[in-house]
C-alpha cells in the first residue's frame, strides 16, 4: 500500500531522487533526518448530571474589537454558584494570554510584539458596583479576586471585570505547509523540550484573527479545590467547568465573525461608524473562542440535532466542503455511539495556525491549520514542489483523520471534561480511537486497518526506531518532552488500549461502557478512575480482572514493543540509522515517505 511516494511501481531512481529532494527541503543529512517523528445504534440521550440540574456559572461578555489594530477591550459579568459545603471568599481566574514558557516569563508581565497580552483594569461587585480588591499571581496568569462578602454554600455572587488585550501578528511565513514540515522535523531532530505558547491560539495572520482564550476564565474546581496552577506543557492548557455564555462583539461590519456558539440572526448597529454588534449565546460550554476575518465563508448541515459548520477562505472552498462532509459523518457516528452532545453547534475552522500546531480544539469549535487545506486539483498546486503534489492520498487521508479527531474532542474533553495537564490520555487517546471508529464505519474494515497501522501503530514504531523510550501513558502532560513523545505514548498507545478492550469485551459491552462513562460524566470533570470504573462495571464478571490488567498494561506498563511493534531495523536503515542499509530494498523509501507525510499532518 504505497500511498505516498507516487505510483506503486515507480523505479528505484525516482524513489532515490524523491528522498534527496526531501532531504534538500529539510536542509538535513540522512543521518539527521533519522530523528524526524516519523447492539443497535439509536441516539443515546445523556442522563442529567448533577451540574445540569443546578444553575451553572454564567458569563456575559461585551467585546469592542479593533480588528486592524489587533486590540480589544472587554467587560465581563460572571455569576458563580458555590456548590461546596464551605463558604468562599476568593475567586480565581486564568489569564491564558499571559502564559509564557519558563524562559519567557517576566515580572511584572508586560505586553510584547510577539505574544498576546491581557490586562485587568478593575473588578467590581455585580450587585452594587463596589470595587473589589484583586491581585495578579504567577507571572500574571492568575487573577485573584478577594470578595468583600463571602459566598455561602449553594449561594451565588456576581462580579464584573474590565479588561483589555492585544494579539500579535503572525508572519504568514510561519504558517505555510513546508514550514510546518521543517519545524516538526527540526524539533524531532534536536529532541528539545517543546511547550505550547499563548500566541498559538491568540493571534492574527493572513487576515484571520483567532481569539482562543481572550478573557478571564474562572479556574476549575476539582475535588472542592480551585485548580489554580496553569502549566506550560506540550498538551492543551485551557481547563474550565461548563458554563453558559452571552457574548456581544462590537467589530468592523465587514469582518465575518464565528464563535463557539451560533450568532443571532440579526446584528445591531454600533455607535462606532463602520462597526456592528454581533450577539452570540451558548450553553454548556467550557470556553468561548472567536474567529474573525473579512474573507471567511461557511457552509453547514444538520445531523442528529447538531448543526455542523465548516468555515473556510474562498481559495479553500473545495477542501472546506470536503471537511464539512467528514465532520457531519463524524457527528452522526459519535452521537449514535456515545450520546447526544449538550451543545448543538460544532464548527471546523480553516485558520493559519503556526508551524508545529496542526489543530486546536475549543468548545463547539475546532481549528485545523490552513496549511493542510490543499486542493490538489487547483491551478495553484502547480507552484508546489512535485514531492508535495505526489502526496495527495496521504495529505487528504491525514486531514480526514484529523477532522474526525477534532470532532471527537467535543465528546471527550468538552462534553466530558478532564484535567488536560493531569489526565491528557482521557481526551487525546479517546479522540484518536474515535477517529478510528469513524474510519471503520465510513470506509470499511480495510481502510480502518490501514488507519490503525498508519495513524496509531506507525507512530509508536517510528518513535521507538528513533530511540524513544517506552513509558507510562498516565504521566502528566508536562512530563512528556515534546509532541513526538506525547503522540506516541499518550495519543497512540493510549488509543490502542481501546482497540484491545473492544476485542476483549465485545462490541455490546464495550460500547455500553463508553456510553456509561459519557452519561455519568457529561458536563463534569472525569478522572482516569471514572473511565476504568465504567469499563470494569460493564464487563462480565469473569472479564473484570482482565479489563483491569488491560488498563494497567497499556497505560501504566511498558509493553509497547510487545503489544504494538518493536523498533524497525529496515526503517532505521532507510533513515540512515543502520550502516548496513539494504540498498536493494525498494520499499524502504516508501516507508520513509509514508511516515514523513503522515507525521507531517499529525495533530499538534
Amino acid at each position: 500500500m504505497n500511498k505516498l511516494w507516487g505510483q506503486k511501481n515507480a523505479n528505484r531512481a525516482r524513489e532515490a531522487r524523491a528522498v534527496l529532494i526531501v532531504l534538500m527541503l529539510l536542509g538535513a543529512s540522512a543521518a539527521a533526518f533519522a530523528r524526524d517523528d516519523v447492539a443497535s445504534r439509536q441516539p443515546v440521550q445523556p442522563q442529567q448530571s448533577p451540574s445540569s440540574q443546578t444553575e451553572r456559572t454564567r458569563y456575559r461578555i461585551n467585546f469592542q474589537l479593533d480588528f486592524d489594530g489587533r486590540t480589544y477591550t472587554g467587560k465581563e459579568r460572571v455569576r458563580w454558584v458555590n456548590r461546596d459545603d464551605r463558604t468562599a471568599s476568593v475567586l480565581y481566574f486564568h489569564l491564558y494570554p499571559n502564559l509564557r514558557a519558563p524562559l519567557q516569563r517576566a515580572v511584572p508581565p508586560a505586553p510584547t510584539i510577539d505574544e498576546p497580552h491581557l490586562e485587568i483594569s478593575e473588578v467590581r461587585a455585580g450587585s452594587n458596583g463596589v470595587l473589589q480588591p484583586f491581585s495578579l499571581d504567577d507571572q500574571g496568569t492568575i487573577l485573584r479576586v478577594n470578595l468583600r462578602e463571602t459566598v455561602a454554600p449553594n449561594s451565588s455572587t456576581e462580579i464584573e471585570i474590565s479588561f483589555k488585550g492585544s494579539v500579535p501578528e503572525i508572519d504568514s511565513e510561519e504558517t505555510g505547509l513546508l514550514v510546518h514540515v521543517m519545524q516538526q522535523v527540526g524539533a524531532a531532530l534536536r529532541s528539545e523540550r517543546e511547550t505550547r505558547r499563548a500566541r498559538d491560539i491568540n493571534y492574527r495572520s493572513r487576515g484571520v484573527m483567532l481569539l482562543g482564550a481572550s478573557y478571564p476564565i474562572l479556574a476549575a474546581r476539582d475535588n472542592d479545590e480551585w485548580q489554580r496552577k496553569v502549566e506550560t506543557t506540550i498538551g492543551d492548557t485551557i481547563f474550565a467547568e461548563s458554563a453558559d455564555y452571552e457574548v456581544t462583539v462590537d467589530a468592523p461590519a465587514d469582518v465575518a465573525l464565528f464563535a463557539s456558539a451560533r450568532a443571532r440572526e440579526t446584528s445591531k448597529e454600533s455607535e462606532r461608524a463602520g462597526y456592528s454588534v454581533r450577539e452570540f449565546e451558548g450553553e454548556n460550554l467550557r470556553d468561548f473562542a472567536l474567529v474573525g476575518g473579512r474573507n471567511l465563508r461557511s457552509a453547514e448541515r444538520t445531523v442528529n440535532g447538531v448543526t455542523v459548520r465548516s468555515i473556510f477562505t474562498p481559495e479553500h472552498e473545495v477542501t472546506g466542503r470536503r471537511v464539512l462532509a467528514s465532520a457531519t459523518e463524524a457527528v452522526r457516528i459519535y452521537s449514535e455511539r456515545f450520546g447526544q452532545l449538550p451543545h448543538k453547534l460544532v464548527s471546523i475552522v480553516d485558520a493559519p495556525l503556526v508551524a508545529g500546531l496542526g489543530s486546536a480544539e475549543f468548545s463547539g469549535l475546532g481549528v485545523i491549520a490552513s496549511a493542510f487545506y490543499v486542493d490538489f486539483d487547483s491551478p495553484s498546486m502547480r507552484s508546489l514542489p512535485e514531492i508535495v503534489r505526489e502526496q495527495r492520498a496521504s495529505l487528504e487521508d491525514s486531514l480526514e483523520f484529523t477532522v474526525a479527531h477534532v470532532v471527537a474532542q467535543q465528546w471527550w474533553g468538552v462534553a466530558v471534561g478532564n484535567n488536560p495537564e493531569r489526565d491528557p490520555v482521557l481526551d487525546e487517546a479517546l479522540a484518536n480511537w474515535s477517529a478510528l471508529l469513524y474510519y471503520k464505519e465510513v470506509h470499511g474494515e480495510a481502510r480502518a486497518e490501514a488507519a490503525l497501522d498508519d495513524q496509531l501503530r506507525g507512530v509508536y514504531k517510528v518513535y521507538r526506531t528513533f530511540g524513544g523510550e517506552d513509558m507510562a501513558a498516565t504521566r502528566s502532560a508536562r512530563e512528556y518532552r515534546n509532541f513526538f513523545q506525547y503522540a506516541a505514548i499518550v495519543a497512540s498507545k493510549g488509543a490502542l488500549m481501546f482497540v484491545s478492550l473492544r476485542k476483549l469485551m465485545g462490541d455490546a459491552k464495550f460500547f455500553a461502557a463508553l456510553r456509561s462513562y459519557y452519561e455519568t460524566n457529561v458536563l463534569e470533570i472525569a478522572g482516569l478512575d471514572d473511565l476504568r470504573g465504567a469499563f470494569v462495571g460493564e464487563a462480565l464478571r469473569p472479564q473484570r480482572r482482565a479489563v483491569t490488567r488491560t488498563f494497567n498494561r497499556w497505560l501504566s506498563g511498558k509493553y509497547g514493543d510487545e503489544d504494538i511493534a518493536p523498533p524497525d531495523p529496515r526503517l532505521a536503515a532507510a533513515l540512515g540509522i543502520n550502516p548496513n542499509f539494504a540498498k536493494n530494498d525498494r520499499n524502504a523509501f516508501s516507508r520513509l515517505g509514508r511516515f514523513f507525510w503522515q507525521q507531517m499532518t499529525r495533530l499538534r
